[in-house]
């Protein structure tokens, strides 16, 4: 078959987040899957058809990737070549511009498949790159597609795909509905399929920063289980991390460090530095929002600056990593420090997520409370639980307008004492 079907193996492997040996689990070892991705091996009718069906493939699509380039679809391999190059060096912009290039030179040859696929890792380049209204559009394509309709794996992907492009604009009732229509076609396919579990793991994302966190929890029932035939692979660590979260947010602090810790040895930044800063970011994250401030905490929000300041991450990413020092500093004591930060995230929040403005606006009204600056506080206050409102995090919205009835209570007797002459109350 020559080394092309060797290019595309690898290719197709990277782009659902599969090491070698997730790829090869109980049937081909790694050094079986990384002969045949350097066309050192040819493989048989076998091979392909079970490494078809864990790619959520047809094998004639895979016996297809061996054969001679002809002239006029050379093309679309330059495109396609030069769009997967710029993925694996992290340049989802450039990717993004050369997998819509080979999009369009698939449609004009009518070639379905590859029309979908570059398409595809268009809208993931748009996710990375921030651009969530990008995504959502091409996902919209690709949902509307009959390919889609053909192909569970391919609806499932797509449904997804619009799922998180949903969440990444802050529109998260819409996020979660998308979400489950993904988890509830994925259970057509082969069980643990890496589709499903990435189904999983974007509704309890969903579902978690809406505040449905009972219903997060059942889904991370159902990801342990799936992932008990990966347990030493990234699929694990990224499913410690996903349930250890959810655990935090719930309160469960003990169960959210020891996920969180068996995510922490599975995930290395040797292998994937950017999926590493996420994680740690993540970490940090939902240990403040805990309360925790240990050690462990701040060596995370360390790995999340150190990892950051290596791959760059889009404008979302920079400001969460400042917020959450912001947290840090606010949860220390140090709300002078929490209110500059958060002043300069806010005035810059432009392409925000509607629940990350609330976040933002949440935490800057309760260091602006900390600092006896009650009128301002109110205000931020109010615009936070307007932009939950908006998101749909009904429970972040509550907390918000407890905060502002708070602060419009303590106003109330402040003025009554004023007027009557009485002292404040301690």
């Amino acid at each position: 078959m020559g080394n092309g079907f060797g290019e595309r193996l690898r290719a197709e492997r990277l782009a659902r987040g599969l090491t070698q040996a997730d790829l090869g689990r109980n049937l081909y070892s790694s050094s079986y899957i990384s002969l045949l991705e350097t066309g050192r091996r040819e493989p048989t009718a076998d091979v392909i058809e079970e490494l078809a069906r864990r790619l959520e493939l047809t094998p004639n699509t895979m016996e297809a990737w061996g054969s001679p380039v002809a002239p006029g679809d050379a093309e679309f391999v330059l495109a396609e070549l030069l769009a997967r190059q710029a993925w694996d060096l992290r340049d989802y912009s450039s990717a993004g511009q050369h997998a819509e290039d080979a999009a369009r030179i698939a449609l004009d040859q009518k070639n379905t498949t590859a029309w979908w696929n570059m398409s595809f890792l268009q809208a993931r380049c748009s996710l990375f790159e921030g651009d969530f209204v990008g995504c959502q559009t091409v996902a919209d394509e690709l949902m509307d597609h009959p390919l889609t309709a053909e192909s569970p794996g391919l609806a499932v992907q797509a449904l997804t795909l619009r799922a998180m492009a949903y969440q990444g604009q802050g529109l998260l009732k819409e996020a979660v509905t998308f979400a489950d229509q993904a988890v509830a076609q994925a259970r057509e396919l082969p069980q643990g399929s890496s589709v499903h579990i990435k189904a999983l793991r974007t509704a309890i994302a969903a579902l978690a920063e809406s505040g449905a966190l009972d219903d997060a929890w059942r889904y991370c029932s159902d990801l342990a289980e799936l992932v008990q035939d990966h347990a030493h692979g990234q699929v694990a660590g990224e499913a410690h991390w996903v349930i250890g979260n959810v655990a935090f947010l719930r309160m469960s602090l003990k169960e959210g460090v020891s996920h969180h810790e068996q995510a922490s040895q599975l995930l290395s930044p040797a292998s994937d530095i950017e999926l590493w800063a996420q994680f740690n970011k993540a970490s940090a994250w939902v240990r403040l929002s805990a309360g925790i401030t240990d050690p462990e905490t701040l060596r995370c929000i360390e790995r999340t600056e150190l990892a950051f300041s290596i791959v760059g991450g889009n404008k979302s990413d920079r400001l969460e990593v400042e917020q959450i020092r912001a947290r840090w500093d606010y949860l220390t004591g140090d709300s002078v420090a929490a209110v500059t930060r958060l002043r300069n995230i806010y005035d810059d929040r432009e392409g925000l997520a509607r629940h990350t403005v609330g976040e933002v606006a949440l935490l800057l009204g309760q260091a602006l409370k900390a600092t006896g600056e009650a009128a301002e506080a109110r205000s931020y206050l109010q615009q936070a639980r307007d932009a939950f409102t908006e998101a749909g995090a009904t429970d972040r919205a509550a907390l918000a307008w407890d905060l502002v009835l708070e602060i419009q209570a303590s106003e109330r007797i402040a003025a009554s004492q004023s007027a009557t002459g009485k002292p404040a109350a301690n």
